[in-house]
C-alpha cells in the first residue's frame, strides 16, 4: 500500500459534521422551495381545501409548509449522502504521489 492510499475508515468526518453536511443544504432547499410555493399557494386556503373543520393562523400554514419541505429536502440529502459513503475496506487515493 502507497503511503498516499489510506483506508476509507482513516477519513471519516465526525458526526456532527456529516449530519451538518445534510442538513445545512435541505434548510437551503426548503427555504427556496417554500417561498416559491408560497408565492402562489395561501396557506389559508390550502388548509380550507385540506381540513376544512380546522382553523390554523397563516403563520402555522408557513411554518408545517416550511418543516415539511425541510423534511422533504432533508430526507433527500441523507439519502444521497447514504450512497455516496465509501465502504470501510476500500481504499483511498489522495493523489498526492
Amino acid at each position: 500500500m502507497n503511503p498516499s492510499q489510506t483506508t476509507a475508515a482513516e477519513h471519516r468526518r465526525p458526526l456532527i459534521q456529516r449530519i451538518g453536511a445534510v442538513l445545512w443544504p435541505s434548510f437551503f432547499a426548503a427555504a427556496v422551495a417554500a417561498a416559491v410555493f408560497f408565492s402562489v399557494v395561501d396557506p389559508l386556503a390550502l388548509a380550507n381545501i385540506s381540513f376544512p373543520g380546522h382553523a390554523i393562523s397563516r403563520e402555522s400554514g408557513y411554518t408545517a409548509g416550511f418543516l415539511l419541505l425541510w423534511l422533504a429536502t432533508g430526507s433527500a440529502s441523507a439519502f444521497t449522502s447514504l450512497l455516496l459513503r465509501r465502504r470501510a475496506d476500500e481504499t483511498v487515493d489522495d493523489g498526492l504521489e
